[in-house]
């Protein structure tokens, strides 16, 4: 007997002309067939039992002709769809092969397929699709699953690739309550499998989706790392332009520095004064900021900020002062060694660590 098979689940190529494309019309339980709007507009001959109906709908408007509208929601449409409908709705699919010559087959429409507790079940459970035995798609699946007899059903799940995994056959006529007895033993005892296979689906995609944020957040944040380079860049050429003038009077200060030792002593002598100047200021002030900035040259420069101004201010300051071979650089501390770039440009002072006082030498590149 069909009730005392046990569990099957095996694996099941589907052949390339079961790929189909989708149907227009879905049937269902307590409703009279729906034909395409074209079908519905002829006008019926005298002998109308010869008016060609499409493939996906003749085994439903048999089967009402015969036993009524009181059976489960048959999606009328090719087997692809269902299976995917059935993966959408994270059910399983159940399959009627119909055979109306069969002996069995009226007595198992009528008692088991068409009863009110079979079209209930297979409702809220599963997703329905049937098809004549000897056409079409249903010819197509009877030569796959290969039936002993009639009537046939199966639980199928969709698998990978061109797969179905039949989880379940059922053959011969059967009552009511073994029917329902097999399909839920087929869920408990499949359902655990089906669904963790779906769970890791789903765990994988949610996987990629965090992978593909994240690396658009890398490459945000890059782009807006080069734009502001290129926007210092930009910014440095405006200064030297701007104060090109002052650039040549203090070039040829420095030349005169270099060549005339002895104009140095007065002049180091004023940057002493006003470097206690600034001291004493910065002393008066508690947001002053002294930094002492070093040059390739050996050459020294000190300068008073606010600690509330950024690290931008100090390159900004080193551009003003238009010194030759000073282009491409960035600040550095020695004790402990700390790089003040790009990515510290926009940090205050304070922030940066270089409050109240601190010494940087620049760094070519």
């Amino acid at each position: 007997m069909a009730s005392c098979n046990g569990i099957v689940r095996r694996m099941v190529s589907l052949p390339r002309s079961i790929f189909g494309g989708f149907s227009r019309a879905m049937g269902g339980r307590r409703s009279p067939t729906i034909l395409p709007s074209n079908l519905q507009q002829l006008q019926y001959p005298q002998d109308h039992h010869n008016i060609l109906v499409p493939q996906e709908m003749e085994f439903l408007a048999s089967f009402e002709h015969q036993y009524g509208f009181t059976h489960p929601c048959f999606y009328t449409c090719h087997f692809m769809e269902a299976l995917k409908i059935a993966k959408e709705k994270n059910k399983f699919l159940f399959m009627y092969l119909h055979s109306p010559e069969h002996p069995f087959t009226p007595s198992f429409c009528r008692e088991t397929l068409c009863s009110e507790l079979t079209a209930e079940y297979l409702d809220a459970n599963f997703v329905c699709w049937g098809a004549l035995a000897d056409k079409g798609q249903g010819l197509q699946m009877a030569a796959l699953l290969g039936p002993a007899t009639y009537p046939f059903c199966t639980v199928i799940a969709p698998s990978t690739g061109d797969n179905i995994a039949v989880l379940q056959q059922i053959e011969g006529p059967i009552s009511t309550a073994e029917l329902v007895e097999i399909l839920q033993r087929t869920m408990e005892e499949q359902g655990l499998a089906f669904g963790g296979s779906k769970a890791m689906q789903e765990e994988k995609i949610r996987a990629d989706r965090r992978l593909r944020e994240e690396q658009d957040a890398a490459y945000v944040a890059a782009l807006q790392i080069d734009k502001e380079k290129e926007r210092l860049k930009n910014l440095a050429l405006r200064d030297q332009r701007v104060q090109k003038p002052a650039e040549a009077a203090k070039r040829a200060g420095y030349d005169m520095f270099r060549n005339n030792p002895s104009t140095i002593k007065p002049s180091t002598t004023r940057e002493t004064q006003s470097n206690n100047k600034q001291a004493l200021n910065t002393a008066k002030d508690p947001q002053a900021t002294q930094i002492l900035i070093r040059f390739p040259n050996g050459e020294r420069r000190e300068q008073r900020f606010s600690s509330t101004e950024k690290v931008q201010s100090i390159y900004r300051f080193i551009n003003s002062l238009g010194l030759p071979g000073v282009e491409n650089y960035r600040l550095v501390s020695s004790f402990p060694r700390r790089v003040y770039g790009v990515d510290q440009m926009g940090q205050t002072l304070k922030d940066a660590g270089l409050h109240p006082r601190a010494s940087l030498f620049l760094e070519t590149l």
